[in-house]
């Protein structure tokens, strides 16, 4: 009689701390690390790339081969500010 007492105390025991642990959700038990979409050095490479030729077909117009030179550098410096300015923004958004 005391060892089947003892028995339902135990299982008792067990099932409330199953049934306790169970109701925690999954997220909070494992939170997973956020990847930035927007930091990489290919989408780097294409902003500062897209800048720079815009820049340079800008400056063919206006100023010949010496405003091409002059409108790259411009135009990729313009795209390594953006680039900055967006990866910069997506952590501004993505914060917890």
């Amino acid at each position: 009689m005391q060892h089947l007492k003892v028995s339902k105390l135990i299982t008792t025991f067990l099932l409330v701390c199953f049934l306790t642990l169970s109701i925690i959700p999954v997220a909070q038990a494992n939170p997973t690390p956020q990847r930035n979409r927007q930091a990489g050095k290919k989408k780097a490479a294409k902003r500062i790339g897209i800048g720079a030729a815009i820049g340079a077909g800008a400056g063919a117009l206006i100023g010949g081969r010496k405003g091409a030179l002059i409108g790259a550098g411009a135009g990729a410096g313009g795209g390594a500010v953006y680039h900055v300015h967006k990866k910069r923004q997506y952590k501004k958004r993505s914060r917890r």
